[in-house]
């Protein structure tokens, strides 16, 4: 038996050709042809995905956030949702439209931060009943996705398991059909088989008491597990939390520092002016007391030349 046929293949989403697991791009589950060979990026600053579409670009901005870089240059944090995507203003456009369009923002169910928009329709059905946000919501879509390509690997592999103990049932089948079919004398012979297979047999009894505890050790296992994603997940929301509360304290402090230095520089501007309108005042003062000098100069030579008395 080859190898393709041993092996689970799976349907790309776009041309449903049929390749092994690992050929399939994650997420969209394209195959080569179909994303051209050129892989799925998520961009730098609004953190949507988009494909690359040349070797020699391999730019993980997309074109939009490009365009918005030439014409803004580059975007700060979004006060909602802290993606370095603001171009225009303190909200991202993805924020920004949504709150035009549903509302303000609330909290996410999810990071608890508040940069989730209350559609008011079917959606939350899509990110298991929770109101998320934009982030949230991939993120969540995307760990789904991972989940229905494990459970179809695994219906797989039960599938092939089944119909590989079906056909060795079937062959079981056969043989004690042809043993029935043999004289009685000879199936005396395989009476102590039937001794093997009584569930109330000391083996069968060992054999379910270990799967019982293999059982009860795998569910240890897992709510160990459980209880350590659940410890991450509160941490990371903490981290979240921390993040924001710090880029806001950070954004505040710097609109504080922004405003002092306004109100110094027009404090400096202010006393310039008066300076300048106090040396005209004293230039145009000493311009005066000049002149008045030299008319008493003259005045005073004028004077003299009329009283000298006259050399006879």
């Amino acid at each position: 038996m080859s190898s393709t046929t041993t092996n689970a293949l799976f349907a790309c989403s776009r041309c449903f050709s049929r390749h092994p697991f690992e050929e399939l791009s994650p997420g969209e589950q394209l195959c080569k042809e179909c994303r051209g060979s050129f892989p799925v990026v998520k961009c730098t600053y609004c953190r949507s995905e988009f494909q690359q579409t040349s070797k020699s670009n391999t730019s993980s901005i997309c074109k939009k956030c490009e365009a918005n870089v030439k014409a803004y240059g580059k975007p700060t944090a979004c006060e909602y949702c802290n993606i370095i995507a603001a171009f225009i203003g303190n909200k991202c456009q993805r924020c920004a439209n949504s709150e035009r369009k549903y509302g303000p923002a609330v909290t996410c169910e999810q990071c608890k931060q508040r940069c989730a928009f209350d559609r008011h329709d079917d959606n939350k059905k899509q990110v298991d009943g929770k109101l998320l946000c934009w982030l949230c919501t991939q993120s969540l879509k995307r760990a789904l996705a991972r989940t229905k390509q494990h459970l179809a690997v695994d219906k797989h592999k039960h599938r092939s398991h089944k119909s590989k103990s079906s056909h060795k049932d079937k062959r079981k089948s056969d043989m004690l059909k042809g043993i029935n079919d043999e004289p009685m004398e000879k199936k005396s012979k395989l009476h102590p088989l039937q001794g093997e297979l009584d569930p109330n047999s000391s083996d069968h009894v060992v054999a379910m008491t270990q799967l019982k505890e293999t059982i009860a050790s795998l569910q240890k296992k897992v709510q160990m597990k459980d209880n350590e994603l659940l410890h991450k997940d509160k941490l990371i929301t903490e981290l979240k939390a921390q993040h924001h509360n710090d880029t806001t304290d950070l954004r505040n402090e710097m609109k504080n520092k922004d405003r002092l230095n306004e109100t110094k520089f027009n404090l400096m501007n202010t006393k310039i002016q008066n300076l300048l309108k106090e040396v005209a005042t004293l230039s145009k003062s000493a311009r005066k007391n000049n002149k008045n000098a030299k008319a008493v100069l003259a005045n005073e030579n004028s004077g003299s030349g009329t009283d000298s008395p006259s050399t006879n």
